[in-house]
């Protein structure tokens, strides 16, 4: 299963979180949300089940305080509700457990009012209290979430009565309502009583409920009846097919065995779309290059750089992906709403990497290149490896799975480089918490070894004084400045921007479309 840092390479990220694992939270078939029968009359009528395939099996639980896996968390968006969440495709802010806008009650305290008649899938009401106990166990340090570092700006969250809530800043925050989107509300009771089973059984409020999720098999939904939201299920049921092997994947597809697949096969891409309705979204997620900066001679960005400049990127792309990516020319892919291109862009260059080896003083470098045993990533880096012997560097292949690459040489230190897939985005689409997730925290700090240096600290600087402002052309220009360091310095840096084909049968579906992230979206989608 692809991780959080790879959809995000998430493998490597259950170390961060503490995640409960699979081996507890999935045992064979779990049947999930033992509450009331579905008997309420909010939604419209749905018929009919909607079957997916989707490409990685369960490695982590549900509880979306934890919850690191690419499956869960996209299990999640239908399950659970925050008070405000992200549209699936367009990632813009809406109200969802939220009545309406924020109230500002002075620079650092915002008010919130719930949606009337809210209830979790136990029959029980959303309350206030639930939504302050919600933030309240993010932010506890003893829980290790994974969510507290996206929302370090909260102080507190208290409930005011039963159906408001009041959330004190540290400072005020121009980015509010995505990142409420992080933290999902969930019915304290249930949580209290059993959090392993809480975590093997998610209990929410949104339009799907999870009735059953088999490791390695599949996952049910039921909609949920008494949902009075704006984004009710159009589906009476769910059932995701876990199917990691991309054959079995397009097979089940083409077969109509399911209706949509994620992450179609490059090389089948054509032959699918041949057949079915296929779009390649482009997306943040990016392939990595990260180097051990406590390591000689990677500690002197010319070496760094060098690595960049020899990389044939064009490629890469057309040999490795059939054209399904787009060459990084700044930290966020060129249809990111807040990209600017980045001083330094890392054409093609082989002289210009000699040169800059030369110049660092580097001879006949060796380098064992680290990396993932993702079916796209295990196609690309021989083309890298393939540039940088052109350039004299001697380059080794180290691939393996991804969360034993994590745990036996990257966290304790003993790599060189690292080539790596990574997608925070599935978390949120703002600038401020793309560039946190790498440079920020666990990564400088634990992983590249970069945070003790000047260039780290001024980095740090600048997206605090970035997100702070409420002028947009000044935090325009603050994170422009911050790119610019992060394309000089590159500890960790994007080389491409990968596009992620979906298919689907338009006869079979309404309303379906691709997301700019790992995981499939049906909210709004019926079966035809």
């Amino acid at each position: 299963m692809r991780d959080l840092a790879e959809s995000v390479n998430r493998r490597g990220f259950l170390r961060l979180v503490g995640a409960v694992s699979a081996a507890t939270a999935f045992t064979g078939s779990l049947a999930a949300c033992s509450g009331p029968a579905s008997t309420g009359s909010a939604a419209p009528a749905a018929t009919d089940s909607i079957e997916a395939g989707i490409s990685y099996a369960l490695s982590t639980g549900f509880d979306p305080m934890t919850s690191s896996g690419a499956t869960p968390v996209a299990a999640n968006m239908h399950v659970f509700e925050a008070l405000f969440d992200l549209d699936p495709v367009t990632r813009e802010p809406y109200a969802a457990l939220a009545a309406g806008e924020p109230q500002q009650a002075d620079d650092t305290t915002v008010r919130v009012a719930l949606r009337q008649g809210a209830t979790f899938h136990d029959g029980s009401p959303v309350t206030a209290a639930d939504v302050a106990f919600s933030f309240q166990r993010v932010l506890d340090p003893a829980n290790a979430s994974l969510m507290v570092q996206f929302i370090p700006f909260v102080s507190g969250v208290t409930a005011v009565d039963d159906a408001t809530v009041e959330i004190k800043l540290k400072h005020a925050f121009p980015l509010l309502k995505e990142r409420l989107a992080v933290v999902k509300i969930v019915p304290k009771a249930v949580v209290e009583r059993d959090k392993a089973a809480f975590d093997a059984r998610p209990v929410g409020s949104g339009p799907y409920r999870l009735i059953e999720a088999t490791k390695e098999d599949k996952i049910v939904f039921e909609r949920w009846d008494q949902y009075n939201g704006s984004r009710p299920a159009k589906a009476k049921s769910m059932t995701w097919r876990l199917l990691s092997d991309p054959s079995a994947r397009v097979t089940a597809l083409e077969s109509g065995r399911v209706a949509a697949i994620e992450d179609v096969p490059y090389l089948d891409v054509a032959k699918v779309a041949g057949k079915r309705k296929l779009e390649a979204v482009q997306s943040f997620g990016l392939l990595f290059l990260m180097f051990n900066c406590a390591k000689k001679p990677f500690d002197d960005k010319r070496v760094r750089q060098a690595l960049h400049y020899a990389i044939d990127k064009d490629k890469v792309i057309r040999t490795g992906m059939l054209g399904n990516a787009a060459p990084a020319t700044g930290y966020v892919q060129e249809t990111h709403p807040a990209y600017g291109r980045a001083a330094t862009v890392y054409a093609y260059d082989p002289d210009k990497a000699k040169a800059l080896l030369k110049a660092a003083g580097v001879e006949n470098l060796q380098v064992s290149m680290v990396t993932t045993d993702t079916g796209w990533v295990k196609d690309i880096v021989p083309v890298i490896k393939e540039s940088w012997d052109a350039v004299g560097v001697s380059t080794t292949l180290d691939i393996g799975q991804s969360g034993g690459q994590y745990t036996n040489k990257i966290d304790p230190g003993a790599f060189q480089v690292l080539v790596a897939p990574g997608d925070p985005s599935v978390f949120g689409n703002d600038l401020d918490l793309l560039l946190r997730w790498f440079y920020d925290g666990t990564w400088p700090a634990k992983r590249y070894r970069w945070s003790e240096t000047s260039e780290a600290k001024e980095l740090l600087k600048l997206l605090d004084e970035a997100v702070r402002t409420g002028d947009a052309a000044e935090q325009k220009k603050l994170w422009g400045q911050a790119v610019d360091l992060i394309s000089e310095e590159v500890p960790l840096y994007p080389i491409l921007h990968r596009k992620l084909p979906t298919a689907w049968n338009d006869q079979a579906l309404s309303g379906f479309k691709p997301i700019p992230t790992t995981g499939l979206s049906f909210l709004d989608v019926a079966r035809l």
